[in-house]
C-alpha cells in the first residue's frame, strides 16, 4: 500500500475559474484530501501516482466516485450576510435605506438579546445557507454580544466556514436608544469580548479555524468618530478581519461628505479600517481615487446587486474596480437582498452589468444609452462567487488548487424539479458550466463539503 494514505479520494469531473478569465474543465480528475481538509493532489488521468492513490483510498474505505451527471464546483463564497435580518428576508424593502434600518431593521436585530430567539433563527439560517450551497459567510451579527456567539455555535455545528462580527454603532443622533451600544468605550469592550471568546470556542481550532471573528462597524453614519478610531486600532492589534457598509447609498455619501470631507473609502482609511483584510460591502459610489485607495490598501469590495436596485439606486462599476485589480466578490445582503441564494446574487450581477452597458433608456441613440463598460461574462461572474470572494476574505478557498481547503459543491443535471438538464450529444462541458451556473437551484445541490467533510446531502 501506498505511504501516508489519503484520507478521502473523490473522482469525477470539476470546473473552478481560478482567474476571472479562466475556465478549467478537470474531466475525470482525482482530488486527493489530507487529514485536515485540504486538497493535497489534484491528479488528471494518466498521472504515473493515481492509480496506487486510488486503491489505496478503495482499500480503506476512502475512495468516492461521482455519478453520471455529477459535477463537483467549488462551494459559494458570500461576502454579506446580516444574520440577525433573516426572519425579514423578502419583505420591507419598499421604503429608503434610512427609513428602512429605523422602522424595520433596527427593531428586529434588537430582539436577538433573547438567547431562545437567536438559537431558532440562527440554527435555520446557517442550515439553510449550506444547503442552497454557500459554503463560506461574511456575517455581520447584532450589538449585543452573546447572539453572536449562538451564531457561532451553530457555524461550528453545521459546519460552515464564517466570519463573524459584532456590531458596533453608537451614534446617538442616528441609532436608536433601544439598539445601540451607548459609548464608544462599551462598544470597544464588547468587540474585543466577542474577538477573545469567539477565538477561544473549543471546537475552533488553532491552527485552522472554520469561524473567525472580524471588526464591524455598522457603517460611518452610526459610529461616532472616537469609536471609529478605536475600532481601526483594535483591528490592528488583534489581527482581525474588518467589514462595513461603504459608499452605498445617496443618502449615506451624502452624511459622510457633510460630516467628514471625505469619501467613505478615504474617511476608513483615516481611521485604520482600510487593510488587506477589508471588506467593503457595496461600494456602489466609490469614485476613481476610492478604487486607487482600495487597490493600494488591498481592501475588497462586495457587490450586491439585489439589495443595490433597491436602496443604492445604482451599479457597482464591477468592470472599472476588476480593470484597476480591486480585489471584489459577491454578497446576498440578506435581507436587503430578497434571496438567499448566491446562484440568485451571480445572476443579478450578470444581468446588472448588461443593463449597466445597454443603457435602460430607450430614446437615447444605442451609443449614448449605457455605460460602454464591458458587461461581465459568465466565466468571470463564477469567478467572483467563488475564488473572487476567497480572494477577498485572504483564505485559501474557492478553487481545486494543492493546498486550498475543500469546499465544494456536487451538483446533479437531471435532479427532479430542477432546471439543470444536459442531453447526451448537445451540451460541451463548456456549455455543461454555462448551464449549471445559470439553472442550477437548491434541488440541483446534491451535496456540500466544507474543509473536507461532508455537511450536506441530498
Amino acid at each position: 500500500m501506498i505511504k501516508d494514505s489519503p484520507a478521502l479520494v473523490l473522482i469525477g469531473t470539476a470546473f473552478h475559474t481560478p482567474t476571472p478569465a479562466a475556465l478549467e474543465v478537470l474531466e475525470d480528475h482525482a482530488f486527493v484530501l489530507d487529514g485536515s481538509g485540504a486538497l493535497s493532489r489534484v491528479l488528471p488521468p494518466g498521472h504515473p501516482d493515481r492509480p496506487a492513490l486510488v486503491e489505496a483510498a478503495r482499500v480503506a474505505g476512502r475512495l468516492k466516485e461521482l455519478g453520471t451527471g455529477d459535477y463537483l464546483v467549488p462551494g459559494l463564497v458570500d461576502l454579506h450576510v446580516h444574520a440577525p435580518q433573516w426572519p425579514q428576508l423578502g419583505k420591507a424593502l419598499d421604503a429608503p435605506l434610512e427609513v428602512w434600518l429605523q422602522k424595520y431593521t433596527f427593531p428586529l436585530e434588537a430582539r436577538y438579546a433573547d438567547p431562545d430567539f437567536a438559537r431558532a433563527v440562527y440554527d435555520d439560517l446557517v442550515a439553510t445557507l449550506l444547503a442552497l450551497g454557500t459554503t463560506t459567510v461574511l456575517y455581520f451579527g447584532s450589538v449585543d454580544v452573546e447572539p453572536n456567539l449562538i451564531l457561532a455555535e451553530a457555524c461550528l455545528r453545521h459546519g460552515q466556514r464564517a466570519l463573524i462580527g459584532k456590531v458596533a454603532m453608537d451614534h446617538p443622533e442616528t441609532c436608536p436608544d433601544f439598539y445601540r451600544d451607548h459609548s464608544a468605550e462599551t462598544a470597544l469592550a464588547g468587540t474585543r469580548d466577542f474577538i477573545a471568546r469567539l477565538r477561544e470556542m473549543a471546537a475552533n481550532t488553532k491552527d485552522n479555524p472554520l469561524v473567525l471573528p472580524v471588526v464591524t462597524p455598522r457603517f460611518i453614519p452610526s459610529c461616532t468618530d472616537e469609536l471609529l478610531h478605536g475600532l481601526g486600532a483594535l483591528a490592528e492589534e488583534l489581527d482581525c478581519h474588518v467589514q462595513t457598509h461603504c459608499s452605498e447609498s445617496d443618502w449615506e455619501v451624502g452624511h459622510v461628505h457633510e460630516r467628514l470631507g471625505a469619501s467613505d473609502c478615504e474617511a476608513l482609511d483615516r481611521f485604520g479600517l482600510l487593510t488587506d483584510r477589508t471588506v467593503l460591502a457595496h461600494s456602489t459610489f466609490v469614485t476613481d481615487g476610492d478604487l486607487t485607495l482600495m487597490k493600494a490598501k488591498g481592501a475588497a469590495a462586495a457587490h450586491c446587486p439585489m439589495s443595490n436596485a433597491y436602496f443604492a439606486n445604482a451599479v457597482f462599476p464591477m468592470r472599472k474596480a476588476m480593470e484597476k485589480g480591486v480585489e471584489v466578490g459577491l454578497g446576498t445582503d440578506i435581507s436587503g437582498g430578497f434571496s438567499a441564494s448566491l446562484f440568485d446574487a451571480a445572476r443579478h450581477a450578470l444581468m446588472a452589468s448588461r443593463d449597466a452597458y445597454n443603457g435602460t433608456d430607450p430614446a437615447l441613440p444605442q451609443e449614448e444609452r449605457g455605460t460602454g463598460e464591458k458587461p461581465l461574462s459568465t466565466i468571470e461572474t463564477f469567478w467572483l462567487a467563488t475564488a473572487g470572494g476567497g480572494k477577498a476574505l485572504s483564505l485559501p478557498i474557492g478553487q481545486f488548487a494543492e493546498g486550498y481547503r475543500f469546499d465544494a459543491l456536487i451538483v446533479r443535471a437531471g435532479a427532479p424539479g430542477s432546471a439543470f438538464r444536459t442531453w447526451p450529444g448537445s451540451d460541451t462541458p463548456g456549455e455543461i458550466f454555462e448551464k449549471l451556473v445559470l439553472t442550477a437551484d437548491r434541488t440541483a445541490i446534491a451535496e456540500v463539503w466544507v474543509d473536507g467533510r461532508r455537511r450536506l446531502a441530498a
